[in-house]
């Protein structure tokens, strides 16, 4: 299924800071596919994250490599998390 290979892809979308792809992260709010494009809904570790821009950049580069072009929406209205990351993640980070 096409999302699943968008979400394998992702996955090569490291948040510079943690140095964790944003889909174990849990950064990843929504996925919506329309022919060839993806839209992508993004909930930050914080609303003034430094790292945005970059991150926002990659996911773009990283679709394109696939083939999809991309929109990203940052979601303000939610707040991530750390019920959101995967587990394995949690366990690298003693949490």
């Amino acid at each position: 299924m096409e999302k699943e290979k968008i979400l394998e892809k992702l996955k090569e979308v490291i948040d510079p800071e943690l140095g964790f792809d944003i889909v174990s992260l849990g950064l990843i709010e929504e996925i919506s596919i329309e022919k060839n494009k993806v839209k992508i809904k993004l909930l930050p570790t914080t609303p003034f994250c430094p790292y945005l821009p970059l991150i926002i950049e990659l996911i773009e580069n990283k679709l394109r490599e696939i083939g999809f072009e991309s929109e990203v929406e940052i979601d303000f209205e939610n707040v991530w998390s750390l019920e959101r990351v995967d587990k394995e993640v949690k366990k690298s980070l003693n949490l």
